[in-house]
């Protein structure tokens, strides 16, 4: 294929897949929907590539992938949605027993998972007040105050760290 940017639209040919059209335009490559063999990434340096007819790139366009990604974050910063956290594997069907001090009081028992899934609403919580703290009519100062303590019932809660499987979802409190 010769040095040409392709626009959305574009309809090629392939030596492999046959007729197809351009759908979506990256910074490496182009996904097209070929008639017989449906989607496809081709990387814009594969150069057997046939234009049948080219359409102008629009610079003005952003990917669909790039409007996902703002909703995603517009979603999570204004809501109470909470996002899927796995539990780590070795706990998965645990129970956790609370045996009480005194002899005559009976202990209590609950899947790991339940206990698990109270302390990621916390956390999710905590974010949502973070979230409403950063964007409230508070004084800078006072933001930095209520940020402050937030940081340290981060802190607080790290202990819990080890119940989850990804270490990116886990509490961060205070960096000394």
């Amino acid at each position: 294929m010769e040095e040409q940017e392709l626009g959305i639209g574009s309809r090629v040919r392939h030596p492999e897949f046959g007729a197809g059209v351009v759908v979506q335009v990256t910074g490496e490559a182009y996904e097209i929907i070929f008639i017989e063999h449906g989607w496809r990434k081709i990387l814009k340096s594969f150069d057997a590539l046939d234009i049948i007819e080219v359409m102008e790139p629009d610079r003005d366009l952003i990917s669909y992938a790039e409007v996902e990604n703002m909703m995603v974050k517009v979603i999570r910063r204004f809501s109470d949605m909470q996002e899927t956290v796995d539990l780590g594997d070795k706990w998965k069907g645990g129970m956790m027993v609370l045996e009480p001090g005194r002899k005559e009081l009976s202990s209590k028992t609950i899947p790991i998972e339940t206990f698990f899934h109270k302390i990621v609403m916390v956390r999710d919580r905590l974010r949502v007040m973070e979230q409403r703290i950063n964007t409230s009519n508070l004084t800078d100062e006072e933001k930095v105050n209520l940020q402050q303590y937030i940081t340290r019932i981060y802190g607080s809660l790290t202990s819990f760290n080890i119940l989850f499987k990804y270490k990116s979802d886990q509490f961060t409190g205070e960096r000394s």
